[in-house]
């Protein structure tokens, strides 16, 4: 018997906290180049092509709302997506984009 899940006021701000920590152009560059695989900060600072600082802020978010994970090896910090199918959401978004492009 399946049970249905009915969210809460929590639940609902839960989600929205996710949605927050998507919500801006350089994490979303950041998810997309996680990806194809773990990257380390090095490498998403330039790709972002900022300061060390605020990559390690943007990291620090993604990886508050659980969406990314790091794991430190030596000197470097490595971080890798937590939990991939972020990038359905990412699918989902473009098909909404589409959509709209053609009512133009």
């Amino acid at each position: 018997m399946l049970m249905h899940f009915r969210p809460t006021r929590e639940d609902f701000e839960a989600r929205a906290r996710v949605m927050k920590a998507l919500a801006h152009p350089t994490r979303l560059m950041m998810i997309e180049e996680l990806s194809r695989g773990e990257r380390c900060v090095r490498d998403l600072r330039d790709l972002a092509d900022c300061d060390l600082s605020t990559v390690s802020k943007h990291l620090s978010l993604l990886k508050d709302a659980g969406i990314v994970q790091d794991e430190k090896r030596g000197k470097q910090v490595y971080y890798r997506l937590r939990v991939p199918c972020v990038l359905n959401f990412f699918h989902c978004l473009d098909s909404v984009l589409t959509a709209r492009d053609r009512l133009g």
